[in-house]
């Protein structure tokens, strides 16, 4: 065996195959396959959770709640300590695990591994700095004291293109504060989610705290879950309409929810800036993860002293870049997550270049079985264009030129979107102005990497609502609940 081979078994002997429900492993009656998107190749057969097993999670979840809240909050941040430990020794085979079910290279899965496990020491250490305060009112008769306690139990619905950080990034504030949880992860890509429950199940996670069900049939699963009045939270990432409709379901039972949706981020590069660094910054940023990332800059807008310059400069970066299996030595970017999505990305330029754009370099697919798509930069694009205005979710830059502030803020906030955005200028000013009227929930200032697990994650407008991530993370699992009682000291005046 190759030492490639060698690694690809240790990962994928880290994840069972099975649901994990209150502290055990459980068959189902339907299964699916997970396929590794660069060679098509089938790498497990996993079980599919009814309905009836997703009832079963539930059931775990809301009888371990009381016994879990009790639970010293020291307790709770050495067990979310053991699992960072425990996923930082398993490091590798957790990076080749996302590389091979869902695509991107394994420098990218390690990157992964590092800012995934940093949301359980993050959390570790916020879960005892949970408090309250007490006050006096200002008529001086009462004394106001909040208390914080867990929300309950908790459903977390996890997209594909981040395995394991959008499940630590969920799992390890509701842990911290004391709710227990459902995880549902993405049907394309269970396994990391899976490996992840076999860490807790190994570093001694109290059964019915953390339960795993991979399905097939998702809505009719979580559908009765949402319904169910034990269920008090739901946290969801991924795309928008999917998000409204959970927001429909939560809403009729009053359930708690925090949303992190579709986003649609501007990368604006001022006359003023350095052109190396924004181009580094632009092409880090645009193909991460291959461009399938919530938060990628997703149309760039360019000053026209400087958009010519920048367009050529970013798609000679491109041009040269190695796409092909995660897993090879040298590969820099990955395959699309299916045929469908590269299908979408790439029906996107056409309709571009129809209306009259011009494609610089890419637009094409790549080499191999996989589902490829070469890195790709669209100039003579309107501020209007689809391509300019939809989500794209790939390796494709749409770059449009502008000719004043004013014009280009109009032109980023049109957009229903607000989860990120960045700026590049050399007028500390200008970044002050654009960070206070960029509608916008993150932005990177001469910056294309923001994403870390001390500072609070999420968007605005039809990008979602609440944080994940830094000291704001955690608040969406807790409660406050206020206690009045008469002030001693005004009682004896």
């Amino acid at each position: 065996m190759t030492d490639i081979d060698t690694l690809k078994q240790a990962a994928l002997d880290l994840a069972p195959t099975g649901l994990y429900i209150n502290g055990e492993w459980r068959t189902a009656d339907a299964t699916f396959d997970v396929e590794n998107p660069a060679t098509r190749e089938v790498l497990a057969t996993i079980a599919s959770a009814s309905p009836a097993d997703g009832m079963l999670a539930l059931d775990a979840a809301a009888a371990a709640q009381e016994e879990w809240a009790a639970t010293p909050s020291r307790v709770r941040s050495e067990l979310l300590r053991a699992i960072f430990d425990r996923i930082t020794e398993q490091a590798e085979e957790f990076a080749a695990l996302m590389t091979l079910e869902m695509g991107k290279p394994l420098h990218e899965g390690r990157a992964e591994v590092t800012y995934g496990a940093e949301f359980l020491r993050w959390f570790a250490e916020e879960a005892v700095r949970i408090n309250g305060r007490v006050t006096s009112s200002p008529e001086g008769h009462l004394r106001i004291m909040t208390l914080k306690r867990p929300v309950g139990p908790a459903l977390m619905i996890t997209p594909w293109n981040f395995p394991l950080a959008m499940a630590t990034r969920k799992i390890a504030p509701a842990m911290a504060a004391g709710c227990t949880t459902i995880l549902k992860p993405a049907v394309l890509t269970p396994l990391t989610s899976l490996a992840f429950a076999k860490v807790c199940h190994d570093v001694g996670v109290p059964a019915g705290v953390v339960n795993v069900i991979p399905t097939e049939t998702s809505q009719e699963v979580t559908g009765p879950l949402i319904q169910d009045r034990r269920l008090r939270k739901v946290s969801f990432t991924g795309s928008t309409p999917v998000g409204m409709a959970l927001l429909g379901e939560a809403a009729s039972n009053v359930v708690r929810t925090s949303m992190e949706l579709g986003g649609c981020a501007p990368f604006i590069v001022f006359e003023d800036a350095d052109l190396d660094k924004a181009v580094d910054a632009a092409v880090a940023t645009k193909l991460r993860n291959m461009g399938e990332a919530c938060n990628a800059a997703n149309r760039f807008y360019a000053h026209a002293d400087i958009a010519d310059e920048f367009s050529r400069r970013l798609a000679e970066r491109f041009d040269k870049l190695v796409v092909g299996d995660g897993m090879q030595p040298g590969t820099e970017v990955g395959p699309i997550i299916s045929d469908n999505a590269r299908s979408q990305i790439h029906a996107m330029v056409e309709e571009a270049q129809s209306c009259g754009a011009t494609v610089l370099t890419g637009g094409v697919a790549g080499d191999g079985a996989g589902f490829f798509y070469r890195p790709t930069v669209v100039t003579n694009l309107e501020p209007d264009s689809a391509l300019v205005n939809n989500e794209i979710f790939g390796p494709v830059a749409p770059v449009v030129t502008f000719e004043t502030e004013a014009q280009v803020l109009e032109w980023a906030n049109a957009s229903t979107m607000g989860l990120s955005g960045y700026v590049h200028t050399g007028s500390i000013s200008r970044a002050m102005r654009m960070a206070e009227r960029l509608e916008v929930g993150m932005l990177g200032i001469n910056s294309g990497t923001i994403s870390n697990a001390a500072a609070p994650f999420g968007g605005v407008k039809h990008s979602g609502m609440g944080r994940e991530g830094g000291s704001e993370g955690i608040e969406e699992y807790l409660e406050t609940i206020y206690v009045g009682f008469p002030d001693p000291f005004a009682e004896n005046q």
